[in-house]
Formats: C-alpha cells, sequence, structure tokens
C-alpha cells in the first residue's frame, strides 16, 4: 500500500513539474532567460517540484473554501426573512447529496489513473483503494475548518459541524458501493465526467430545490439534515466492506478509462477535435458570396461553420428563454418571492459577469478560425500586415459579438422584465443600465478573447496551445470573474462603471492588435 501511494505521488507530480516547466517557458519575459534544456536543470526541478507540493497543499482547502464561501455564506446572506441556520442547513444538505452523486472521486477518469494502470499495469485494486482512500481524506480534512468556521457563524451547533466532513465522505461511499453493485448487476460503469439527460435533469432540479425554495420559504426541517447526515455516516462505514472486496476494477477502470486511452493514442487531442470539426463544416457548394476581399472570406467561413459557430449560442437562447418565462411565472404565482428577487437584481448585478463570462463562446470561435482557417493563411505574409490584421480584426469582431449576442438579449431583457414583475425600482434609468451592462459584458468578452487570441496566439501548425501566458491570461479572466460573485454593489453605480470599461477595453483592444498583432499574430513552432 505505501509503495503504491509513492509510486501514484510520483507520477502525478511528474506531469504536474513537466507541465510547470513548460509553461514557464512560455511566458515571453523568462522565455530567453530559461536555457533550451529547461528539463535537465536540476534547480528549476527543484523549484518545479516545491510549486507542485504547495499546489497539493493549496487544492485541500482553496476549493472548500470557495465552496463554503460562494455556494453557501454569500447565497445565505440572500434570504432575510428565514432563520439563518436553517437556510443554512437546506441549502448544505441539498449540495451534499449533489456531491455524493455527481463526484464520487472513485469513478472519475484521469491521467494518473491512465499512466498506472494501463501504462505501468499496476495492481488496480490496490491502486484505486490507496488513491480513493488518500482523496477521501483531502476531503475530511479540507472540509473540517470551514464546516466549522462557516457552520458556527450560521449558527450551527459545533458537533454537527464537525460530523459533517464525516458524513459528506460517507455519502460518497455509499454511492460509490451502490455503482460498483451496479456494475456487478447489469455491467454499466458510471463515469461522472459523462453525465447524461437525466443526470443533469436531476442536478438541476436538486439546484432549484436548494436555492429557489428558501426565496418561497420553505425550508427542509433541522432535523432532517442530522438524520441525513447520520445515515451518510453509517451508510458510508457499512458500505467500505464493498469497496474491499469488490474484485473488477480492473474492468471497470478499462471501460472508464477508454475514451482517454483512445485519446492518448491518437497524434493529439487537439487534432482529434479538428477531425470531429471537419465532420460537421458544410461542404454545400453552393454557399457563395457576392461580398469582396476579407468581407468575403468572412461570410464564407461563418456560412459553412454555421453549427460550430451558432449552435451553442441559439441553445443557451433558448435555455434562457424558458429560465425567464418560469421565473416569471413563479414570481406571478408566488408573490412572495417578489421581494428577495427585486433584491437580489438590484444589488448583485455582479454575479452577472460570471455568467457572461461562462457563456460566452470566444475561445471557440477563435479556435475554430485557426483550425479551419489562420493556420493556413497565417502562412502568407500579406494577411500579417497592420491594415490588414486590423480590417480582418474588426470584420470577425463583429461576427463574434453577433454569435454572443442573442442570450445576452435574453438575459438583460429577462432581467429588467423581471425587476418589473418583482416590484419595480423608484429609478427607471436602472432599466436600462440592466440591459446596456449585459450587453456591454457580452461584447467585452468577445473584445477580450478574440483580442488575447491576435496578440498571444496560442496555437502550433498541429492546432496544440503551446502558449503558456495565454493560459495565464485566461486562468486571471476565470478568477476575477469568478471573485466578481462576492461584490454587492447597486445596480446603477456597477452598471455605469462596467459600460464606460467595457467602452474604454474595446478602443484600447482595437490599438494594441493594430500595433503589435503583425508581430504576435503568428504560428507557434
Amino acid at each position: 500500500m505505501k509503495k503504491t501511494l509513492k509510486i501514484s505521488f510520483s507520477l502525478r507530480n511528474a506531469y504536474h513539474v513537466n507541465g510547470i516547466l513548460f509553461a514557464l517557458k512560455q511566458i515571453p519575459l523568462l522565455k530567453k532567460l530559461l536555457p533550451e534544456k529547461i528539463y535537465g536543470v536540476w534547480g528549476l526541478k527543484v523549484f518545479a517540484n516545491v510549486l507542485s507540493v504547495i499546489w497539493e497543499i493549496v487544492t485541500i482547502f482553496l476549493g472548500k473554501f470557495l465552496y463554503f464561501l460562494l455556494m453557501l455564506n454569500l447565497m445565505c446572506s440572500l434570504y432575510q426573512d428565514v432563520p439563518k441556520d436553517r437556510v443554512y442547513l437546506h441549502i448544505l444538505l441539498i449540495l451534499t447529496v449533489i456531491g455524493a452523486y455527481g463526484r464520487t472521486i472513485l469513478f472519475h477518469p484521469s491521467r494518473d489513473k491512465y499512466y498506472a494502470m494501463i501504462l505501468l499495469r499496476m495492481d488496480a485494486r490496490e491502486y484505486t483503494l490507496v488513491n480513493y482512500a488518500y482523496q477521501m481524506l483531502k476531503d475530511i480534512v479540507g472540509f473540517l475548518p470551514f464546516s466549522i468556521l462557516f457552520g458556527m457563524g450560521n449558527g450551527v451547533p459545533l458537533w454537527l459541524c464537525i460530523l459533517f466532513p464525516f458524513s459528506t465522505v460517507g455519502g460518497k461511499i455509499l454511492f460509490a458501493a451502490y455503482s460498483l453493485g451496479n456494475y456487478e448487476k447489469n455491467g454499466y460503469v458510471y463515469n461522472e465526467d459523462k453525465g447524461g439527460k437525466v443526470y443533469w435533469i436531476v442536478l438541476g432540479l436538486l439546484l432549484l430545490a436548494a436555492y429557489l425554495l428558501p426565496a418561497v420559504k420553505i425550508l427542509l426541517p433541522a432535523w432532517a439534515f442530522t438524520v441525513c447526515m447520520l445515515v451518510f455516516l453509517a451508510g458510508g462505514i457499512l458500505s467500505v466492506k464493498k469497496l474491499l472486496t469488490f474484485p473488477y476494477y480492473r474492468e471497470v477502470n478499462q471501460q472508464l478509462l477508454a475514451s482517454l486511452q483512445n485519446q492518448m493514442d491518437t497524434p493529439t487531442l487537439a487534432q482529434t477535435a479538428k477531425a470531429q470539426n471537419e465532420k460537421i463544416i458544410s461542404t454545400d457548394k453552393s454557399i457563395t458570396s457576392k461580398r469582396r476581399g476579407f468581407e468575403y472570406l468572412n461570410e464564407l467561413f461563418i456560412r459553412r461553420h454555421q453549427k460550430i459557430l451558432w449552435k451553442a449560442s441559439v441553445k443557451l437562447t433558448a435555455v434562457f428563454a424558458a429560465a425567464v418565462f418560469l421565473a416569471g411565472l413563479a414570481l406571478f404565482l408566488v408573490p412572495k418571492a417578489r421581494e428577495p428577487v427585486n433584491r437580489l437584481i438590484l444589488n448583485y448585478l455582479p454575479y452577472f459577469v460570471f455568467i457572461m463570462y461562462s457563456i460566452n463562446r470566444g475561445t471557440g470561435f477563435t479556435r475554430t478560425l485557426f483550425m479551419n482557417c489562420d493556420h493556413s493563411l497565417l502562412t502568407y505574409s500579406f494577411f500579417k500586415q497592420p491594415g490588414m490584421v486590423l480590417k480582418l480584426f474588426r470584420i470577425r469582431l463583429r461576427e463574434i459579438i453577433k454569435i454572443n449576442l442573442p442570450p445576452a438579449l435574453v438575459i438583460g431583457g429577462g432581467l429588467s422584465l423581471l425587476l418589473y414583475v418583482s416590484g419595480g425600482t423608484e429609478n427607471p434609468v436602472n432599466y436600462g443600465v440592466i440591459f446596456v451592462s449585459i450587453l456591454c459584458q457580452s461584447m467585452f468578452f468577445s473584445v477580450h478573447y478574440l483580442t488575447i487570441y491576435y496578440l498571444l496566439q496560442p496555437y502550433n501548425q498541429g492546432t496544440e496551445m503551446k502558449s503558456g501566458t495565454y493560459s495565464l491570461v485566461t486562468s486571471a479572466t476565470y478568477f476575477i470573474c469568478f471573485f466578481m460573485m462576492q461584490v454587492k454593489m447597486p445596480t446603477l453605480l456597477f452598471g455605469g462603471v462596467c459600460i464606460a470599461f467595457c467602452i474604454l477595453y474595446m478602443i484600447v483592444a482595437c490599438v494594441l492588435v493594430y500595433r503589435f498583432a503583425p508581430e504576435t499574430f503568428r504560428i507557434r513552432s
């Protein structure tokens, strides 16, 4: 067992260290200072190992802290007219059920499992159990301090706060044992990364129950949380025997890792994605255009890639339209929900920055551009002339804004409508500010992703991402948007700042692209 755990750490640490060294080599300021044979430099490897260990420790606590802070504490603060401890336990119980159902860890296909069980042929049972026990221990250690801190802050007894991490792990073990038993009976391998329609429907209903019911003052009784935690704990203890005696770990993992194995055996994941995209590109020879120059090129590209570029946007628009309709209907049927919803819209507009970030199609648009257009055009010198670069940038910016606009229109218009239905506002300007700020956020992310694509073009000829700087910028964008969910600011103030910032950013982006893109917009080696 000890040897298996040591090998597991070594494997995971090896590709983490190599990933860190590769990322350092891609940073422009460091690229010229670092040696070519970076992977053989002892000092840099020690530095990368230290970072890898620090990150392993950080991951134990950081995710749990954000979970309690944003998913629980922040959301609980929205419900003013219900007991704080009851709404906290209500949300926590349902999220715990979701975690046990959707994040078992045992059925998560990962690279370290592929390396260990498929390539190195390690004992599947021993490897699975050792790493699963380590992960469950990490969950207990990570959950415990924040369960006590946030639980007691919301009026939950200390003993119940201490019980929670152990019960959470018990719930995961219980569901894992059930899934293993299901495999023995039906031969079905549960893959938590590939939830079907039923999975997402159940997940959506549980989330609605967690966050919508408190708005209408419907809460699970406090004793239900205690009973469920005790059931999870007892069920987990009794299910340990099933995990220890299950005889088909290799068979389960072979099926679980089959798709990952196929991807690893192909030249690159990016090339696989490119081949899949090519299958849905229209080859209709009747598709043409009456325009000229880059407008002609752009129109042909958009029309032939209609399914890739517009499919997600159309689906998102339909989903948000349905959500607005259902929310409006709920406000009409349940008048008690109007006041908290009204307060939410007027004070938590920054929350929608993360939503607009999540639904923006910027990365998909630029990836499709490179895979199916720019990787060929960038071999021609005329394509990189300043005037040509800026002209095509403006054309593409117009198209990506059009693609991202439909869901933004529905969200902006829907929020203004829900604000009116939930009681309105004393300042009518708020309606316009909400609508325009949502549109500006959509345009901002469209400009942002196209700009960093032109300034940091991250792909090589094989359509593999080779820019550490691009990854850092996109990661920083994610974290900034994520932390915006914690900001509470009046709609008029935030909306005004948001609109002004987005307009300024668009102007600066065009200047930067004109000035630097002729040098930076190239195929990476």
